[in-house]
């Protein structure tokens, strides 16, 4: 059975709702739940301009990034649950597939937007690349914002 669960954050709502499901499931399995944010590279601190402004631009994401997960950690210890929080830079799919093999992951739970078509060419998705790429089962839970779900804020012709 599943033991340790490696859940991505990005600080969104959309995010975040993977957290109600897994902390059911969680407590009675006695899963460890490990909160992962991935804090992706600015182009100028990949290409190396400005090298001491983008490294001190990265530790100070990072740094908010863990009081961001850390907050998400203690909700989840006020439920019971075992929990921690680590916050890695780079590529966030690779990054999170490395981690969740870091640390011995069965299972890999995140949500996915359910872009398709142009935007996900565009855009990428994260969620597709960690699912072709992990070599633990990746749990998917497709999330839409709930302006779409509702139709509102659509511009109708």
């Amino acid at each position: 059975m599943y033991q340790r669960v490696v859940i991505p954050l990005d600080g969104s709502p959309i995010a975040e709702s993977i957290l109600p499901f897994i902390s059911k499931i969680a407590g009675p399995l006695d899963m460890e739940v490990i909160l992962i944010r991935v804090v992706p590279l600015a182009p100028e601190e990949v290409i190396g301009i400005g090298s001491t402004v983008g490294l001190d631009s990265a530790e100070t994401r990072k740094h908010e990034a863990q009081h961001y997960l850390n907050t998400r950690v203690e909700e989840l210890w006020t439920k019971g649950l075992r929990a921690q929080a680590h916050v890695e830079i780079g590529d966030p799919a690779p990054e999170i597939v490395a981690f969740a093999h870091k640390v011995g992951a069965d299972l890999i739970a995140m949500t996915t937007r359910g872009r398709s078509g142009l935007s996900r060419l565009v855009m990428g998705s994260v969620a597709e690349t960690v699912l072709r790429s992990a070599a633990v089962p990746v749990f998917l839970m497709r999330m839409v914002p709930a302006a779409s779900q509702a139709g509102e804020g659509e511009e109708r012709a």
